[in-house]
């Protein structure tokens, strides 16, 4: 299959069906779809060090798994806007070779735990994804988002409607989709962390996918054996994911990462799900550096855990006396449970606070909250602040907003063999019965 846009076959196997993934983030959603078997042709991300992580992972020649890329378009950071003006004919050269196009939009201007302004300028780019829709023509559309995409948005004036996103945007694929939506809870597909997700699936209508593919339907029937095939299970606790991180496996004082930090060293894997994460990787575990805590925050939060513990309130918020008692003002702060899934993982690396030591967690942890093996690693910088928050993508919230790879190749298992069926009934030749002979 020619992918290339100018008539060169990409490297790899071509008989498996392709995708491109926008608003690629870290390369979570591409991770997982590759893992499945898909061929990855490019990423579309505008966030340099984001970029920089998808770069480090899924771009050498010489990665577990990486993008084939065609020579047409720059390997750098870029918007769909610029993909868009100044690759358009390349673009329009890939219609009928693009199997999938996936992505998850900035979710922010979404989320139940923002501000959720209908006018959010981040609820635009939905418009940029229907634009790369309409010039390439993929067979499959994955599209995923936080459930608050579903809610309505309150009018801006008196007699204005209300709007509904993923209203809108079902009806706007419609006409040449046949388009499936479901929530996915994390959990299910054996990851540690209680996260729920929206995802519409589009199959296009004139491309001869089987009736039988009700990708949810096959995905729920499926999940037992894809959890079976890895070792896991849907019940996989925060410890079963992070426990050979602690610190106290190593004595008092972790070990120095490059820069001076504090970083943790990987014990053994103790769980099916630790073996699972570890991949195969060999030496340091990247992304382990600990916050620097002071003594006197080390202390407040030894006295956290001890409270929520005894009042039975690890894994929920704080309560409002709680916060009073020592001093905090944010309402999202949770001790974890090690016996349950994480609490759904943010960008604010101060939300969660580890089951048994006075610490937040590393980006590793997040990681590994998330589903990325260990041989994974993130760049740029760790975390941000100020208004830089709203133009930078470190490394916790690369993590943060990232599709989990796991759940991701699960979605892509199935959307293989729908893919892979599709492309065997349009190249099967059609037998035409030869009439009778006539005397």
């Amino acid at each position: 299959m020619q992918v290339d846009g100018r008539g060169t076959d990409a490297p790899g196997n071509q008989q498996s069906p392709v995708f491109i993934d926008v608003f690629a983030g870290c390369g979570g959603l591409s991770l997982g779809l590759m893992r499945a078997g898909w061929r990855g042709l490019f990423a579309v991300e505008k966030d340099a060090m984001a970029f920089a992580t998808i770069d480090k992972n899924l771009m050498g020649n010489n990665s577990r798994f990486h993008f084939e890329w065609p020579e047409w378009l720059d390997r750098k950071a870029t918007t769909i806007e610029d993909l868009i003006a100044c690759n358009g004919d390349n673009l329009r050269a890939l219609r009928g070779k693009v199997d999938l196009l996936a992505g998850g939009p900035p979710c922010q201007g979404f989320s139940s735990a923002g501000r959720r302004m209908r006018q959010d300028p981040r609820n635009a780019m939905l418009k940029r994804y229907l634009e790369l829709v309409e010039l390439i023509h993929p067979r499959i559309l994955v599209i995923e988002n936080v459930p608050g995409i579903t809610y309505d948005f309150q009018a801006d004036q008196p007699g204005e409607p209300r709007r509904n996103f993923a209203n809108e945007l079902k009806a706007m694929l419609e006409p040449r989709y046949n388009v499936q939506t479901s929530f996915l809870a994390a959990p299910d597909f054996g990851l540690p962390q209680v996260r729920r997700r929206f995802f519409l699936v589009g199959l296009a209508k004139d491309a001869s996918f089987p009736r039988e593919a009700e990708v949810f339907t096959m995905l729920a029937s499926s999940r037992e054996a894809f959890l079976s095939a890895r070792g896991l299970t849907a019940k996989t606790s925060a410890a079963d994911a992070i426990s050979d991180l602690q610190v106290a496996l190593f004595g008092t004082r972790p070990s120095p990462d490059s820069n001076g930090f504090e970083a943790i060293v990987a014990g053994p894997p103790t769980s099916p799900y630790q073996r699972l994460m570890k991949d195969g990787h060999v030496g340091p575990v990247p992304d382990t550096r600990l916050a620097r805590h002071s003594a006197e925050i080390k202390h407040r939060f030894e006295l956290i855990t001890h409270a929520c513990s005894e009042a039975d309130r690890r894994h929920v918020q704080l309560s409002a006396s709680m916060r009073k008692d020592f001093g905090l003002k944010k309402k999202a702060t949770r001790v974890m449970d090690p016996s349950r899934p994480s609490p759904t993982i943010t960008s604010m690396p101060d939300d969660l606070i580890h089951y048994s030591e006075p610490r937040t967690l590393s980006v590793r942890e997040n990681a590994r909250l998330q589903g990325f093996p260990d041989w994974f690693g993130f760049a740029g910088k760790y975390t941000t602040g100020g208004d830089r928050r709203k133009m930078e993508v470190p490394r916790f919230t690369q993590v943060a907003n990232a599709v989990p790879p796991l759940l991701a190749e699960a979605i892509g298992e199935v959307l293989l063999a729908i893919a892979t069926k599709q492309k065997q009934r349009r190249a099967a030749p059609v037998l035409i019965k030869q009439a009778e002979p006539t005397f």
